[in-house]
């Protein structure tokens, strides 16, 4: 008797794990169909997007061109000055005339490293089991009023990012990532808005705030034509 009720527990927490993947599975598959579909992030290849960021008074214009798993620049123009970030499959640059600096200064191997992810461009519930990471779900979680699907993605390194899913939309309102200083673990949250559909066919937030910034997507080219050449620095 003992034994068959403890086989009916392993069976029934069986049963529930299967359930619970299958759930995990399905919020996934909606979120992706939500913001434009599998078959179309798989088509995304290039990325430029031009944005402004409102800060303590300030605005800060941003330029970001992506081509997808090779390389990244986004050139930055705060206070009449232009600064810029570069990162590519060997190596990375950061030019920040404000901060004082005269020329690009190159970025650590551990920098560039950790930087790879940055490199795919398509959306990150894509592209984790390419880039080894974890998911679990956490149940439901209110975000400022609405219940959200709770989900936690974890890399190879043990860096975690919490995102928070609308169950009517099934868009990220909310990213949480926590990052490591100076043995300092530190919590960072973004806010996704005003997500709306490109000609191309993804859906993407045109809005996001955190802390004491608020960004706003004012022009997004998906696939356009792209000078590689303005991700290498002359030295």
């Amino acid at each position: 008797m003992k034994t068959s009720k403890f086989k009916l527990l392993v069976f029934l927490s069986v049963l529930g794990f299967s359930s619970f993947a299958q759930n995990l599975d399905e919020i996934i598959a909606k979120h992706i169909e939500a913001i434009g579909g599998k078959q179309n992030w798989e088509k995304l290849k290039a990325m430029r997007t031009e944005s402004t960021m409102k800060a303590q008074g300030a605005d800060i214009k941003f330029i970001s061109v992506s081509v997808d798993k090779k390389a990244t620049r986004q050139d930055i123009f705060v206070m009449g000055m232009n600064g810029y970030n570069i990162i590519n499959n060997s190596e990375g640059w950061n030019f920040a005339p404000w901060q004082g600096q005269t020329k690009p200064e190159a970025m650590t191997a551990d920098d560039v490293k950790n930087a790879q992810t940055d490199l795919y461009i398509q959306d990150e519930f894509i592209t984790y089991k390419e880039l080894g990471k974890s998911i679990d779900y956490f149940g439901m979680d209110d975000i400022d009023g609405t219940e959200c699907h709770k989900i936690k993605m974890t890399d190879k390194n043990g860096k975690e990012t919490t995102f928070y899913i609308d169950p009517a939309t099934y868009y990220v309102i909310k990213r949480t990532s926590k990052t490591e200083a100076n043995g300092q673990v530190n919590e960072n949250s973004i806010f996704f808005s005003d997500y709306k559909k490109t000609d191309f066919g993804l859906v993407i937030p045109m809005s996001s705030s955190g802390g004491w910034s608020e960004t706003g997507i004012t022009k997004v080219e998906i696939n356009p034509v792209i000078d590689e050449s303005i991700f290498k620095v002359s030295k």
